[in-house]
């Protein structure tokens, strides 16, 4: 179905391949599951499997790529994607339209697939993707979890027999990557062979049927699943793997919004295009601690980021700090958030360039923590050819920067492997050992219990 024989890649610009002398053959219904740290080669596999990787800019490649016995190097992209549906790291960077439905029907639409075919594709790609919430909704306003459901169902409705996965349940809520689960193992049933990155590794290693386990652009190892599950975990942690089972969310803890040591909210209330959001939000964080703030995907939780930070305006109640009540210009100054996205925030020509952008920290305080990030050996390189992990890290090098006393973190561990996922709980401990004050929206049970995070009860979800 899918063979490498002796695949190396070179990106543009880069000195070092990303992919060196790779080869594997995957069967017809196997589902692979590649895994390895940040920037250690899964990405590439994938979109060398779809055929983005093929352009003569992006980069250059030897060897040889065959799909169902046919030599990719002669085959346009539109051929490829005929074969291969993919869902991206960054759901938002593969959509082409304003609307759900007409998204999750674009590439059959672009097949010419009659208005029979293109019916029936979308009820079943919303029954495997549980959508139904989600039709006929403007995309600009869903949630990052929601766009990633509408990235699957649209990979879905294709009906390719090979799919290519790029960390789908990086912004998912727990009910989200449950659902994920279901769409692996109905996809298994189907005879579809699967592809799948993933750092969180718990819902789909026991469906596995092999795992590539990649490190610094080599393939190393090749496990079956059976082999795979019985790593110990200190062997996992050794190779920088996530959990092999699921860690749930600890239990809200109350608290009040009459606290004067830090960050309180007292009453907030929002709304996103004149429909309420959330009400008479009241709790508060402490300086010198750390607060998660979890709730399934849509409830509000970027919106509640944004507002404290000044980003989105409330339509009534306070943001205290310190007691004293913060206007909308004041927090701007007091706070710094990491997006969910980090790409929104990334602006400067370089790495290093980057760390010191809108900040007063010297040239060798900027490498220091571009060092703890393991940033600092791409110094020198473009933002935007870091891998998605690498990109989450140097967002929050940038934050820890900053010096602001109010770090609000979205989603700060999408995208990152458990080496970089403990270093960057680290360095959030530290920020509140030095009396920082650091709230973190997050699905990640896994990051929760390293950090220590006290999970509040901030009463989220839709207004009544």
């Amino acid at each position: 179905m899918i063979r490498f024989e002796n695949v190396t890649f070179t990106y543009s610009g880069k000195a070092e391949p990303s992919l060196s002398h790779c080869s594997f053959q995957i069967k017809p219904g196997e589902l692979v599951l590649l895994c390895g740290v940040s920037g250690c080669g899964k990405t590439t596999v994938l979109k060398l499997v779809n055929g983005l990787l093929r352009q003569e800019e992006a980069g250059t490649l030897s060897g040889r790529i065959l799909i169902n016995g046919r030599d990719t190097s002669g085959l346009p992209l539109w051929e490829i994607s005929q074969s291969v549906g993919s869902v991206f790291q960054n759901p938002k960077s593969q959509f082409f339209n304003l609307d759900t439905t007409s998204e999750v029907l674009f590439g059959l639409e672009n097949r010419g697939a009659s208005h029979e075919a293109m019916e029936k594709a979308l009820t079943a790609a919303t029954k495997a993707c549980g959508i139904e919430a989600l039709l006929d909704r403007n995309i600009f306003q869903l949630s990052g979890g929601e766009k990633q459901r509408i990235a699957c169902a649209s990979a879905y409705a294709m009906g390719s027999y090979v799919l290519a996965l790029d960390e789908p349940s990086s912004n998912l809520d727990a009910a989200g990557i449950h659902t994920l689960r279901e769409i692996l193992i109905r996809l298994k049933s189907e005879g579809k062979t699967v592809l799948l990155a993933e750092h969180r590794l718990w819902y789909a290693a026991d469906l596995a049927d092999r795992v590539f386990y990649l490190k610094d652009g080599i393939l190393e190892q090749c496990f079956t699943g059976k082999e795979f599950l019985s790593l110990s975990d200190e062997k996992r942690r050794e190779m920088g793997l996530r959990s092999l089972s699921e860690i749930a969310i600890p239990p809200l803890q109350k608290s009040s919004a009459q606290n004067i040591g830090g960050l309180a909210v007292q009453g907030l209330s929002a709304a996103y295009v004149g429909k309420p959001v959330w009400e008479q939000l009241a709790f508060c964080v402490n300086k010198g601690e750390i607060a998660a703030i979890t709730g399934e995907n849509g409830a509000g939780k970027t919106t509640l980021a944004r507002c404290l930070c000044g980003l989105h305006k409330e339509k009534s109640g306070k943001v205290l700090w310190g007691g004293k009540p913060l206007s909308r210009k004041a927090r701007k100054k007091t706070c710094f958030l990491i997006m969910q996205d980090v790409n929104f925030q990334l602006f400067a020509d370089s790495v290093l360039a980057e760390a010191m952008l809108g900040n007063d920290v010297a040239d060798a305080e900027a490498k220091q923590m571009l060092e703890r990030m393991d940033l600092l050996p791409f110094c020198e390189a473009h933002p935007m050819a870091l891998s998605g992990g690498q990109k989450q890290r140097l967002a929050v090098a940038c934050g820890l920067l900053s010096g602001r006393k109010l770090l609000l973190f979205d989603e700060p561990t999408s995208g990152l492997d458990y080496f970089h996922m403990c270093q960057v709980s680290q360095q959030l401990k530290k920020l509140a050992d030095a009396g920082f004050c650091v709230l973190v929206i997050t699905h990640d049970g896994e990051f929760i219990r390293e950090s220590g995070a006290k999970v509040i009860d901030w009463k989220g979800g839709p207004a009544e």
